[in-house]
């Protein structure tokens, strides 16, 4: 059974999960953006199923379209945002040796959660 956890900029559905490495769907809602974040024990793949993601990741942005993708290193400040009027869709990998989410350490964030 997956489970779905609704954010205020969509939603991450987890499809698979297991020791040290989890899968998940993320879906972005037009002009909306995850917080600048890093993770210290964890390392991300996001590769675009549907749509334009703006990727920040240490300083550099990326425009990736459909069957694109982008690493994030542990301890990489980074950032998704859908500055689109269309839906967003990607698979996120996560791997590492916790996958918890409070690895997640929020810099910014307009949804006030720091």
């Amino acid at each position: 059974m997956h489970q779905r956890r609704y954010q205020p900029w969509g939603y991450a559905e987890t499809v698979t999960d297991s020791v040290g490495f989890q899968v998940k769907r993320v879906m972005i809602k037009p002009g909306c953006a995850m917080a600048l974040q890093r993770h210290q024990k964890r390392a991300e793949h996001w590769v675009v199923v549907e749509g334009l993601a703006s990727v920040h990741v240490d300083g550099i942005d990326h425009l990736l379209n459909a069957n694109d993708s982008v690493y994030i290193p542990k301890g990489a400040v980074h950032c998704l945002a859908n500055k689109t009027d269309a839906t967003l869709h990607l698979v996120e990998v996560q791997s590492g040796s916790y996958l918890g989410e409070d690895d997640i350490e929020r810099l910014e964030d307009v949804y006030g959660r720091i």
